[in-house]
């Protein structure tokens, strides 16, 4: 018999005996088998193959080992034997344990970086990124907001600089009051600038007075330049369309995943063991911040649930509603949606936002009214009301209350200013100092809803600019003369920024470029882009971090 006759005999023989464990174990049909083979897989018979040939002779057995050492692209680093069964060691013998990081298993990659795109394509890809981070610095730099620092890193070695630490710019944060202090003081607000604010083609400038304002004569406070971020904006939306950064970003985000995951399978246990050796710090007791959630939303089902009942059994009799000169208590209120909280559980008030709220934006909204009726939330989840927004404010600061318990849980929630008029400020900075709405676990951000369409259609605004202004022109008055606007100065301190929401599924059709009409121009009752809502948002916002950072502008 041949020496091919004996192998293809060999291999015959290895997939009968293949065969025959399938069909022992058929009723496990669906389980993964360590000896499935496919019927027609090259690969595996060539592997076969090999392993019978190399059988043959010890020397070419060795052979082969060395032949595949000499060819592996993949090494990984294995501790030895000695630090595997040792315990952990600090480098200092006075650090505690918990400091010491283990000798992980490490994989590195060999061979082309840019592996799975040509050449060509990856110094496409690269230079596109490199601008559009460069881009994201300049934005992030001009508004006064931190940008990471390794990625700054990087772009200087890139333009051939060298970073520097003072060179990184910080966010100006108000710091939060001492232990004892009253978060709610106004005697020690700034003196007032007596500057002079004014609206130009939706962007509000600054002016030392009245005069210069008449000779257009703005502070320096780096107001932004619509043109270039135009042309910013076009080469971002031409590099997003771009093929080859497309195969470059899909690949490199897959090989980044990949590489975690092998991270996990070689050193899982060794980062069990770490955790396990930090004292005092699990899930429950790390910092975590809840984002990105209404002040309306920021109580669980449960929580609303028990303060309604509460509510109704200490303030039944209690005048609550007035509507076009009817007075209504808590208890009419009730009895004419007929219903009785009693009867009220977490099913039937309804407001988890399940499933059935994907990509329904109408049926989202609906959850935030406690079994569908619109009273109910304007009565426990608004601040204009007939009690002033009390119940509200009460839900808001035992929130606040459970997450100081908590220790280590903080939230950000948002409190809307919608731009129908200026007085919305006034009004919700009032009910944030009467009702002192304030934990030492929280900080709020102000929410802008792109509603215009609908202001405009009930002519509650003349123009874009006009719902600008509502939103922005009282926060300037504050910062320039804050003891003229106390109640406005001491609730800004504890807003740490601005959201914009709605339906994003909504397309405008509206392109915004060069040929876009300015805010006041804007009459129509059409709703403005994205786009255009955020770069006058972002215009306007850079001017007063500018303006609240440097107040000492003389």
């Amino acid at each position: 018999m041949s020496k091919a006759q004996k192998i293809n005999e060999e291999i015959r023989s290895l997939a009968e005996k293949v065969f025959a464990t399938e069909v022992h174990n058929d009723d496990s049909k669906e389980e993964l088998n360590l000896f499935d083979v496919a019927e027609h897989c090259p690969i595996v018979q060539q592997e076969m193959a090999h392993q019978l040939a190399v059988r043959e002779t010890k020397e070419a057995q060795d052979k082969r080992k060395q032949r595949l050492q000499r060819l592996k692209t993949i090494v990984i680093k294995v501790p030895e034997v000695e630090k595997e069964l040792a315990p952990l060691k600090a480098s200092d013998d006075s650090a505690p344990l918990y400091l010491t990081v283990p000798d992980y298993q490490k994989v590195q990659i060999t061979g082309d970086y840019a592996s799975g795109v040509t050449v060509d394509d990856f110094e496409l890809a690269g230079k596109g990124l490199f601008r559009a981070l460069a881009i994201r610095e300049k934005y992030m730099r001009h508004s006064i907001q931190r940008f990471p620092r390794t990625t700054a890193q990087y772009l200087r070695d890139i333009e051939g600089g060298v970073w520097k630490e003072e060179d990184e710019i910080y966010p100006d944060f108000t710091p939060p009051p001492q232990k004892g202090e009253d978060p709610f003081r106004s005697d020690n607000l700034p003196a007032d600038l007596g500057y002079h604010a004014a609206i130009k083609n939706g962007v509000i400038y600054v002016y030392p007075d009245k005069d210069a304002a008449s000779k257009k004569k703005p502070k320096d406070l780096n107001y932004p330049d619509l043109n270039t971020f135009v042309d910013d904006m076009n080469f971002l939306i031409t590099l997003i369309a771009q093929g080859p950064l497309k195969t470059y970003s899909h690949r490199r985000l897959k090989f980044l995943s990949s590489k975690y995951k092998v991270h996990e399978m070689l050193n899982e246990m060794d980062e069990l063991k770490e955790l396990k050796n930090n004292p005092h710090r699990d899930f429950y007791n790390c910092r975590k911040v809840d984002t990105h959630i209404h002040a309306a939303a920021c109580m669980n089902q449960k929580h609303l649930l028990r303060f309604i009942k509460k509510s109704y059994r200490v303030d039944s009799e209690r005048v609550v509603h007035n509507s076009k000169g009817i007075k209504l208590t808590l208890k009419e209120v009730f009895e004419k949606l007929k219903l009785h909280p009693y009867d009220l559980t977490v099913d039937s008030l309804d407001v988890h936002a399940g499933r059935q709220t994907f990509q329904r934006f109408d049926k989202f909204n609906a959850k935030y009214n406690p079994v569908g009726a619109s009273e109910l939330r304007d009565l426990y989840l608004k601040s204009e009301n007939s009690i002033n927004g009390e119940y509200f404010a009460t839900i808001i600061k035992e929130v606040g209350s459970d997450l100081e318990d908590a220790k280590y849980q903080y939230a950000e929630p948002r409190l809307s200013i919608y731009g129908r008029s200026p007085e919305e400020w006034i009004k919700l900075a009032s009910w944030f100092n009467k009702h002192r709405v304030y934990s030492p676990n929280m900080r709020f951000m102000i929410q802008v809803p792109r509603i215009y369409d609908i202001f405009r259609a009930q002519n509650f605004v003349p123009h874009f600019g006009k719902m600008l202004e509502n939103i922005f022109m009282p926060v300037f008055e504050a910062t320039i003369n804050p003891n003229a606007n106390k109640e406005l100065s001491v609730f800004l301190r504890h807003i740490s920024g601005f959201d914009s929401v709605d339906d994003e599924s909504k397309h405008s059709g509206h392109m915004f470029s060069f040929k876009s009409p300015f805010p006041q121009e804007w009459t129509i009752e059409k709703n403005p882009s994205y786009t255009y809502y955020i770069y006058y948002m972002y215009a306007n916002i850079r001017v007063l971090n500018n303006l609240r950072s440097f107040y000492d502008l003389s």
